[in-house]
């Protein structure tokens, strides 16, 4: 086994895990689940059947990856983030045929306590802050905070905001990369 698996963990048999990657405390992953290299389940974390998890993903203590739940490489959840996979539950009434699909793309982060409501896209390198909840599309490289979530600003690769208004176009180039990012038409990309 080229990774690491806590002994009060369960792994299904049938999950997919890449090398180097650690399995820690009371974590449960799922048999259908496939998880990439070099990434950290933290304790108490659940990982459903119908989950794809990248390269180099950080999921932190006490978050559950429901069926559905897509995380691209380098993604970040922080401590107790919440996703779903049914838009309207009802405990009476079986929805497992309405999951809606949820994509964390590369690079993004989901701060502590945030909300992942089902069926939305959140873009490369986007930071969602701590308690946010998101129920629409993010951009990438957006900063999004509140309940609902509401974009402040845009952030870089590095994870430092852009000084970059919100509309129009313009350009900022990260203190700590050199790296430039232009804005257009409201989308943020590296030059």
């Amino acid at each position: 086994m080229s990774y690491h698996v806590h002994e009060s963990a369960i792994v299904d048999e049938g999950a997919q895990i890449g090398a180097n990657t650690r399995v820690w405390h009371f974590v449960h992953v799922c048999g259908g689940a496939q998880i990439g290299e070099g990434c950290s389940l933290g304790q108490n974390v659940f990982v459903g059947n119908k989950v794809t998890i990248g390269n180099n993903v950080k999921v932190q203590n006490n978050v559950s990856v429901y069926d559905n739940v897509h995380l691209e490489d380098d993604v970040f959840c922080g401590p107790s983030m919440v996703f779903t996979n049914v838009y309207n539950p009802r405990s009476f009434i079986e929805r497992k045929t309405e999951y809606r699909d949820t994509l964390v793309k590369r690079g993004a982060t989901l701060g502590a306590n945030s909300t992942i409501v089902c069926g939305v896209t959140i873009g490369e390198y986007s930071l969602v802050g701590a308690g946010a909840v998101i129920n629409k599309d993010v951009k990438p490289f957006a900063l999004m905070v509140g309940v609902p979530a509401k974009q402040i600003g845009w952030i870089s690769k590095y994870g430092e905001q852009l000084d970059l208004p919100l509309e129009g176009n313009g350009m900022a180039t990260c203190e700590h990369t050199g790296e430039q990012y232009q804005l257009e038409n409201g989308f943020v990309s590296i030059k």
